[in-house]
């Protein structure tokens, strides 16, 4: 038993590294000029979320704290993966591989944005609530 659950864990621990890689290597993506416009605002969007400090759903909410962690970002990185062209998406790689061996970036501007979606929908359920009183 132990050496499955150890298998295992080597496989999911080297999936999450991928994942951070590839996140990485969206960064880069996103800052190409090979890259389409469209992917690079998709990217843009998918590695300021992923590596913002703030989620859109709070971690010590149960189930969905982390379902979005699960979710939103692998898809997204999927998602942008298959609109940026192969080359392109090959060098980001090779860059991301060089930086990844420090520390990864944390994007506060992304953070100011999930506080103001949050902010704004607290404001939408008071006036709601307002209005029903």
């Amino acid at each position: 038993m132990r050496g499955a659950f150890g298998q295992r864990f080597v496989a999911w621990r080297g999936r999450l590294w991928a994942l951070e890689r590839e996140t990485s290597a969206l960064l880069f993506a996103c800052r190409d000029r090979r890259t389409p416009w469209y992917a690079r605002l998709a990217a843009g969007a998918v590695v300021a979320y992923a590596f913002s400090p703030i989620d859109l759903i709070p971690d010590f909410i149960p189930v969905l704290g982390l379902l979005d962690d699960f979710l939103i970002v692998p898809l997204g990185v999927v998602l942008v993966r298959s609109m940026v062209p192969a080359d392109v998406m090959e060098d980001c790689r090779v860059r991301a591989d060089a930086v990844t061996a420090g520390e990864k970036p944390v994007f506060w501007a992304a953070a100011v944005a999930i506080v103001a979606v949050w902010a704004g929908l607290g404001y939408f359920a008071c006036r709601v609530l307002w209005a029903a009183l």
